[in-house]
């Protein structure tokens, strides 16, 4: 097992035992999922004071169906569902079921996302999770919260999002990407890489990302020699990719969505292999369902890393039971605690507006006594207590931006199956301050 130098303003780094790994990353598209019968909750003015809701906690999604994340749809959908199923049989918020509305978030080359907002306001929705891409969730974002409704994303990471203008609205359980670029360019040069070649999607995901990856890997004595920054919508890559071959890194850092999939087979027809040049990758592309039709062992040794604590086996067993098919487990866990923390906010705000909801959120998530399930949680603010959820997640606490102030990154490792099975090679887990 590798162990990663220290990163950023001192991580701790917390267990890690298993050759094999498990990853994934993605945003999708379409229109709807699922739907239950919806009742008319407030959506009030961004201008005005919120009014009262209506009693009735009316939760939608925005999450991939479709589109290049689409991959990371099942565990995001199964996620928020086992919550929505655990707070109903818990007896629901503010003494009434959640009403829930599954839609489409397609990706950037379509309007799906738009029109999902646009059904779900209609619908009155408090709260909306979504969506699964950074770009995504940007071109939505003025939307939802200018109808004080709050954006709660379980897999954001993009820096964009820690200033952005979002009226107090916008939550999320994925850290941003300056921690997980960190954690990977320290990788990267422990791993004895001294020169580095990055091929980066065109988006503020892929620039942020390859950005701190750069900060990183030169502050620790590395050189990136070449740096492409491509387009995700191109027919093919033979061009981006003879850049990068033309500089001979040791190492080459690929980060993108579905689309990596065709990066990849342009590197091996160009001779860079990952058992000739060593391969990273990113959230937004460790799947164990892109490569299956790969020659096996074409990822063998890849490593790559994806925000937050590893799903743990008792809640995969009831992810899957909801959906036997599910795969990947990447963002099921932010999804299952993005849903708690909306509706225990709802309850400790004995009101289902958005804006109440937002004035809660920071509350329920830090300083207050400890519980890890809506249950438990409820049950103690039901009895006047202050609470402080800690999710499947990991440990969820509110920055004033509404990002997690702590957070854990995972480093993990593909077989000889194209799949990286099991457990992280190690976990790192730590503030987020800059």
């Amino acid at each position: 097992m590798n162990r990663i130098a220290p990163v950023g303003r001192a991580l701790a780094v917390a267990a890690a035992a298993s050759l094999a790994l498990t990853a994934c990353g993605g945003g999708g598209g379409g229109d709807t999922a699922a739907q239950d019968p919806s009742s008319a909750a407030s959506s009030p003015a961004s201008s005005a004071p919120a009014a009262k809701g209506d009693g009735t906690l009316t939760l939608g999604t925005v999450l991939p169906q479709t589109g290049s994340l689409a991959f990371l749809g099942p565990p995001e959908f199964a996620g928020v569902d086992q919550a929505v199923k655990e707070i109903n049989e818990a007896g629901g918020v503010l003494g009434k079921p959640i009403t829930k509305v599954h839609t489409d978030s397609g990706d950037t080359t379509t309007n799906i996302a738009s029109q999902a907002v646009d059904k779900l306001l209609t619908q009155n929705a408090d709260a909306i999770i979504g969506a699964a891409s950074s770009s995504v969730s940007e071109s939505i974002i003025d939307k939802i919260t200018g109808a004080g409704v709050v954006q709660f994303s379980p897999a954001n990471t993009s820096d964009k999002f820690t200033t952005i203008n979002d009226n107090g609205l916008y939550f999320r359980t994925a850290p941003p990407d300056k921690l997980q670029g960190r954690v990977l360019g320290d990788l990267i040069v422990a791993d004895g890489n001294d020169t580095v070649g990055i091929l980066a999607m065109q988006d503020s995901y892929g620039s942020g990302l390859a950005d701190q990856i750069t900060t990183t890997a030169e502050a620790a004595g590395a050189s990136v020699v070449e740096r492409v920054d491509y387009d995700p919508k191109a027919a093919e890559f033979s061009a981006d990719v003879a850049k990068i071959k033309a500089k001979n890194p040791k190492a080459v850092v690929l980060i993108g969505f579905e689309e990596g999939a065709k990066v990849m087979a342009e590197l091996v027809k160009q001779g860079l292999t990952a058992d000739k040049v060593k391969w990273y990758m990113v959230d937004g592309n460790m799947s164990n369902t892109n490569y299956l039709k790969m020659p096996k062992g074409t990822l063998k040794g890849v490593k790559g890393t994806i925000p937050g604590a590893e799903a743990p086996d008792e809640f995969r067993k009831k992810l899957k039971e909801l959906n036997p098919k599910l795969d990947d487990f990447t963002y099921a866990a932010e999804s299952y605690d993005a849903a708690n923390l909306i509706a225990l906010a709802a309850e400790a705000a004995k009101d289902d507006t958005g804006r109440s909801i937002a004035a809660k959120l920071p509350e329920v998530s830090k300083g207050g006594e400890k519980c890890k399930s809506f249950k438990e949680c409820v049950d103690l603010l039901k009895a006047g207590k202050d609470i402080d959820y800690d999710g499947v997640s990991g440990p969820v606490e509110f920055d004033d931006a509404g990002d997690p102030a702590v957070a854990t990154i995972g480093v993990y490792q593909y077989g000889d199956d194209n799949k990286y099975p099991g457990k992280a090679l190690e976990y790192r887990t730590g503030k987020i301050d800059g």
